[in-house]
């Protein structure tokens, strides 16, 4: 079990979209591995003070930004290990920043707690004036997010350039077994 910790306030929420991000493509359910990885996860709702959910212009997914007054209604996960967190870093790319913010626990009201959240940060001008509405998504675009979406591409190119799974060791042991891996990697596709 990780000991990192994230609030999730758009297409994370579903389980099946943070299952495949975290764990890569097949079904929590029928891989083990999976499943186990998955039951490691802690998953509660909670709420952001002093932010807004706001539509991407165009996109499924939502973005927040600071707003005094306003909150988000999402999910704290605890469990994430840092091979997630670098996936979840590479699902978010360059729209978004990791930040530390503090979430109220829903079922413990008045408890506050420290997490990473991803926040919008492509330009305010990129976002309609409208409530991005989970509901919606599960109802009329969680099918587009099925497991081979190209929504995962990003994930599923960063994990095949880092053979440490995230953790981003840099040695010579380590860069010439990826080398070696990737030599080997073109050869058998050569052959196929």
């Amino acid at each position: 079990m990780g000991d990192h910790t994230a609030f999730f306030y758009g297409t994370l929420m579903a389980p099946e979209v943070l299952h495949r991000v975290c764990y890569g493509p097949g079904a929590v359910g029928k891989d083990p591995a999976k499943t186990f990885l998955a039951s490691q996860l802690s998953v509660q709702p909670a709420i952001l003070r002093d932010y807004c959910r706001h539509r991407v212009r165009g996109c499924d997914y939502p973005g927040i930004v600071p707003e005094t007054g306003h909150t988000v209604r999402g999910t704290f996960v605890t469990g994430l290990t840092d091979g997630d967190i670098f996936r979840l870093d590479a699902f978010e790319g360059n729209e978004y920043e990791r930040i530390k913010v503090k979430v109220e626990l829903v079922e413990e009201s008045g408890r506050f707690v420290e997490a990473s959240t991803y926040m919008y940060t492509a330009g305010e001008e990129c976002l309609e004036k409208k409530e991005w509405s989970y509901e919606e998504f599960r109802r009329d675009k969680i099918h587009r997010w099925a497991d081979d979406s190209n929504e995962y591409q990003q994930v599923d190119d960063a994990v095949e350039g880092d053979p440490t799974g995230g953790r981003h060791i840099k040695t010579d042991i380590h860069a010439s077994t990826y080398t070696k891996l990737a030599e080997d990697k073109k050869v058998l596709n050569a052959t196929v």
